[in-house]
């Protein structure tokens, strides 16, 4: 034991350097580094697409509501084309069935609603998986270390500190890397998911001020709403122009 302790102490002395000590951890270590690259790497891609996917939500809702008020789906539409934040492509979903009714309006919305949050949420399970996983493998180069020290005692009657000191560096160096690769998976995502809650927030919020704003334009058409003046109608103009077709109209006509 005390030629042990002796040995741990020379270590901490002449610290290993990092070619020596990857060499020491076995190839386990490798793996946990390539784990650990792809999760700074993930992590990143998913913070930009957050960042822009978090942008503009106000300004493109002020837009959408200023021409709605002034009758103009049309150009409401063409300001959310090729508008790529969330908002803006469940807005234009709704609005491109506007025509058709609210309940149209709402399936719209819905259907493009679930499209937007996996592109939101997309690359968060990936880092839950990893933080999962990664005290697992950190484990098992845990076991191959310690299967690696008791293996010295069936070639050497005496082995010596530094022989069995090779399989517990493994051991323990396989453990701490599982760990720091889990923990910063798991803060990285954590972080990242509020963001994107943030953004699922700003989503549902378009979503019910749309439906409040095609109702407040269908007031004004009808001239209930406060000191509204009448709008154009959501319905094409040749549709509009004609009136309503019904069945004792097409009667009479025949």
């Amino acid at each position: 034991m005390g030629a042990l302790i002796t040995t741990w102490i020379s270590t901490l002395q002449d610290p290993m350097t990092i070619p020596e000590l990857i060499q020491s951890a076995g190839p386990l270590l490798w793996v946990l580094t390539l784990l650990s690259v792809y999760t700074v790497y993930l992590a990143v891609m998913v913070l930009q697409r957050l960042r822009t996917f978090g942008q503009h939500h106000d300004t493109t809702r002020a837009g959408v509501h200023h021409h709605l008020i002034h009758g103009q789906l049309s150009d409401a539409q063409a300001d959310l084309a090729g508008n790529t934040n969330p908002s803006a492509q469940i807005m234009a979903a709704g609005l491109s069935r506007a025509p058709a009714g609210t309940e149209n309006v709402i399936a719209g919305m819905n259907a493009e609603t679930l499209t937007q949050e996996r592109l939101v949420t997309r690359g968060l399970s990936h880092l839950s998986t990893i933080a999962q996983i990664a005290p697992l493998l950190g484990l098992l180069g845990t076991v191959f270390g310690m299967v690696r020290s008791f293996l010295v005692f069936s070639q050497t009657a005496a082995p010596t500190p530094t022989q069995l000191a090779t399989g517990i560096s493994e051991a323990l160096i396989n453990t701490a890397g599982g760990l720091i690769v889990a923990v910063t998976a798991y803060v990285l995502r954590s972080a990242l998911r509020q963001q994107a809650d943030e953004i699922l927030v700003q989503m549902d919020r378009s979503r019910e001020l749309l439906l409040a704003w095609l109702e407040e334009r269908a007031q004004r058409q009808a001239g209930q709403h406060p000191g509204a003046s009448p709008l154009p109608s959501l319905l094409p103009a040749s549709v509009t122009a004609s009136g309503p077709s019904t069945p004792e109209e097409n009667g009479n006509a025949a």
